[in-house]
């Protein structure tokens, strides 16, 4: 067994790359589509690719995870992402961005993010202690946001898309090394310590016969939609309505910095209260800030205000919603369970990331994909209240023996 601390820093490490690179593809758009000689919708599509095999493959990379352990898949990931960062580069047409930026980079975070390194970190901590856990990774896809995206814009700026794609591929190959410290086979551990002997398939029919777990799949669809569309256009709408794209990238880092604050917050917060409540407070918390946003006057300052206040509220979902998936069902197929709620978030993506470009090609605006944000953080407020979040019957005649 890894000290706990290792596996938590490792995994946060990992996530912080990973996901850091990522949250920055949205800079490249005006870019690479003036390049390209392809549509915002089209740009679009490549991203709503991403996150959707990003989703799709998440179920069978987590089955993988649960059985080879979290270091092979991650090194495996890692050279996927080199890969089709460096593609994105060569791409001289939509087609080569889809495959590349969409479908390589896609599959690739599925094996370097979340699901995969919470599934380490949640067999070598403490159930008491494992949403706090949780919440330091996830933390780390923030401060990925608040330090590698402003290096994108920097790398724009002085080389332009290729070489920046080149460099951003060369970062990504520091995960290699940190595969180590989140390696080992998780099976023998699990169990031995959590409950008693389960198959995968019966895991599945388990949590399909759920309902608080397809309301799960819900909230966390709504999640996906906000995070995508802000990620991939929000820089754009601020340089269409004038603010210019360095704004854009500013906004982007301080959702970053400001999520860092929130990821521990919910973090710490999810081991002693409703985790349910309070992944409701957030989607309801989503739909108000986006409501003001759109109300008040646009300027710099209101637009990095609503970056902060949606960067507060950005990725606590993801310790929260784990958690839950844990708490309900154990974590021996942790990843695998949180993998298919998780592609449910990235089919959210597809539709932020596609969705908003389409409508706005056809529309010349943005303002369809903002009030769409509205009435699904509504929605995501009210499926997470009723969920039955106790553990499944096995696990409390387990903890009665």
């Amino acid at each position: 067994m890894k000290r706990p601390w290792i596996v938590i820093a490792c995994a946060a490490i990992i996530v912080t790359l990973a996901m850091g690179v990522r949250q920055g593809f949205g800079l490249f758009l005006p870019q690479m589509s003036a390049a390209l000689d392809i549509s915002r919708a089209s740009f679009g599509l490549a991203l709503a690719i991403q996150n959707l095999l990003f989703g799709l493959v998440q179920p069978f990379v987590g089955a993988a995870a649960d059985k080879h352990g979290a270091g092979r898949v991650v090194a495996v990931g890692t050279v996927v992402y080199a890969a089709g960062l460096a593609g994105a580069a060569l791409a001289t047409n939509a087609l080569g961005l889809h495959i590349s930026l969409g479908a390589l980079v896609g599959m690739a975070l599925s094996a370097t993010t979340f699901v995969v390194v919470l599934g380490a970190v949640g067999r070598v901590v403490p159930p008491e202690k494992r949403s706090l856990a949780f919440g330091i990774v996830t933390a780390g896809g923030s401060l990925g946001q608040f330090l590698v995206v402003p290096v994108a814009q920097k790398l724009l700026a002085a080389f332009g898309y290729v070489e920046a794609l080149y460099l951003l591929a060369a970062l990504v190959t520091l995960c290699l090394p940190l595969a180590l410290g989140v390696a080992g086979k998780p099976a023998a551990h699990d169990a031995a310590t959590h409950g008693p002997a389960q198959s995968l398939p019966e895991a599945l029919r388990e949590a399909s016969a759920h309902r608080g777990y397809w309301l799960l799949n819900i909230g966390f669809f709504v999640c996906g939609f906000h995070v995508a569309f802000i990620a991939t256009h929000f820089p754009a709408y601020l340089d269409d309505k004038g603010l210019g794209l360095s704004i854009g990238a500013s906004a982007l880092a301080l959702i970053g910095l400001f999520n860092i604050f929130g990821s521990y917050i919910f973090g710490v917060s999810g081991d002693t209260r409703s985790k349910k409540h309070l992944l409701s407070f957030i989607y309801g918390g989503r739909a108000v800030v986006i409501a003001l946003f759109l109300l008040l006057p646009l300027t710099k300052m209101s637009a990095l205000a609503f970056a902060a206040a949606m960067g507060f509220l950005w990725l606590g979902t993801v310790p929260l919603t784990s958690g839950l998936v844990g708490q309900m069902f154990g974590i021996r197929y942790l990843s695998t369970l949180y993998g298919i709620v998780f592609l449910s978030h990235q089919l959210g993506s597809f539709f932020g990331a596609w969705a908003a470009g389409f409508m706005f090609d056809l529309y010349g605006n943005y303002d369809s994909a903002w009030i769409a944000s509205i009435a699904l953080g509504v929605l995501g407020m009210i499926v997470n209240i009723p969920i039955n979040d106790r553990p499944v019957a096995r696990l409390q005649q387990a903890g009665a023996r």
